[in-house]
């Protein structure tokens, strides 16, 4: 008889060169670069453990990235596939439209509102990132509509932040990349100034330079008109824009700037939620601040089913709960809102967060994390290594004085990326930047493991610039 497992083995036995044709001639991947990829295709990875992953090839590396800034307990719980498997052979979904709900959204709600700050007590589900930034800026209008003030419409944004790829969520993103020509929509949103200590003006102070994003706020809010403008929304860091490093004090600062003149403070806390910065949620415990809506996904369920969720306070939930009138409901929602496998996975992954104190192991790694990142200065190309915990960046230029980066056509953090994989480590890429975000779980002997495998990578990558004549 077949057992299961006999299944699971035959359903690993990859034929590399097929898979690597059917991903190639089938899959369009998010953010391809088509420059390479009809040559070079993809790099599969077919199975996970722990901190690492394997690629078709039967390749191990280090899982630099946590999947996608995500998978946060790490790789192959056994326990939240046992606890998905379960909820999908019980029910694996129901609709929650029309007065219906499930057991595992409606623990989910509950806890989420226990971790959230204590003013966030209500939860509305969607299916990943884009799609709660997407749905929280539709729930703003409708919640200053049902207050009698319908032309506040305009979102505040900034340069350089990520908030998705659905069609409003791009146009919050102000990655100016992100969007070529794609069509945005523009009269719904104004890109602020990114908070980037490491390109302040010369000379500036960082409080100086606080000052001056404050200011600016200030101005666009006097521009615009207050009446027209209906939230601001921020990455606690800023994540695919380069983790970016606000100025201490930056968000308490907007913050207060928006309460002064009725614009709601939403938080994406898609990347720093469920503790990349050693906490369940940054925006209270690091930097201060009360939002009026936090957004999260990724880390909610580390990746094991797409989730997002939109916590939002008491006050505005007040307003978008009363009816508009006899029969009127909140249209608003989706099919998966409240997934139960998903939901199920999250449950899991929260109570494994807490149960393994994986937020006091990244307030205690992290720093070392930091520190020891920060030895590889020295490399010709570094030109900065900022973040926090476990959400890093390195900046790669061509003159560490001048700051000016090298030409795009070098693709310095592709061969930073390329020579870390070959000896055993994915990071990211990101134009000149290369990104270290890995799963919660790493120790400090991981760390050094890590290091040392960058330092080798950083030399490989210089020595093939200056063979190209970039250095």
């Amino acid at each position: 008889m077949t057992t299961l497992n006999d299944t699971l083995e035959q359903s690993r036995a990859y034929d590399p060169q097929d898979l690597w044709r059917k991903d190639k001639d089938h899959f369009i991947h998010p953010f391809t670069d088509f420059s390479v990829f009809h040559d070079q295709g993809c790099d599969l990875i077919t199975d996970s453990e722990g901190i690492y992953v394997t690629d078709s090839h039967g390749n191990r590396f280090i899982d630099g990235i946590a999947g996608l800034w995500c998978v946060n307990v790490g790789h192959g719980r056994a326990e939240i596939g046992a606890a998905m498997a379960e909820q999908a052979t019980r029910m694996a979904y129901f609709s929650t439209f029309n007065n219906l709900s499930n057991a595992p959204a409606a623990e989910l709600a509950a806890k989420l509102a226990e971790l959230a700050p204590a003013h966030l007590n209500h939860v509305f589900y969607s299916c990943g990132g884009s799609a709660a930034n997407d749905a929280t800026v539709r729930l703003v209008h409708y919640y200053f509509n049902r207050l009698g003030k319908p032309t506040k419409k305009r979102i505040l944004s900034r340069k350089n932040a990520y908030h998705g790829t659905t069609y409003l969520a791009a146009s919050l993103t102000g990655i100016e990349s992100n969007n070529w020509d794609f069509d945005t929509l523009d009269h719904l949103v104004t890109h602020l100034s990114e908070a980037n200590c490491y390109r302040r003006p010369e000379g500036v102070s960082e409080a100086e330079y606080c000052d001056r994003l404050v200011e600016e706020l200030e101005e666009t809010i006097g521009r615009l008109g207050a009446d027209n403008i209906a939230a601001f929304i921020a990455e606690p860091i800023m994540g695919a824009g380069g983790v970016l490093m606000a100025p201490k004090g930056y968000h308490a600062r907007m913050q207060a700037v928006c309460r002064a003149h009725d614009i709601l403070y939403i938080a994406d806390e898609v990347v720093t939620g469920f503790g990349r910065l050693g906490h369940f949620f940054a925006s209270d415990a690091v930097f201060d601040t009360q939002p009026d809506i936090i957004n999260v996904a990724k880390g909610l369920s580390s990746g094991y089913a797409p989730l997002g969720a939109t916590l939002l306070s008491d006050e505005l939930y007040e307003v978008l709960s009363t009816p508009q009138g006899p029969g009127g409901v909140l249209s608003t929602g989706f099919t998966y809102s409240g997934h139960p496998v998903s939901c199920a996975a999250a449950l899991k992954n929260i109570e494994i967060i807490e149960r393994e104190a994986i937020c006091a192991n990244v307030r205690e790694v992290g720093p070392y994390l930091e520190s020891q990142l920060k030895t590889l200065a020295h490399h010709a190309t570094i030109g900065d290594i900022r973040g926090s915990h476990f959400m890093l960046c390195i900046e790669n230029v061509a003159d560490k004085t001048t700051r000016e980066l090298l030409p795009v056509e070098a693709r310095v953090g592709d061969r930073v990326a390329f020579e870390a994989q070959q000896r055993g480590l994915i990071i990211r890429p990101v134009g000149h930047l290369n990104i270290v975000s890995p799963p919660l779980i790493w120790d400090r002997a991981v760390v050094d493991r890590v290091v040392a495998i960058l330092d080798r990578a950083f030399t490989a990558a210089t020595a093939s610039l200056e063979a190209d004549g970039y250095l």
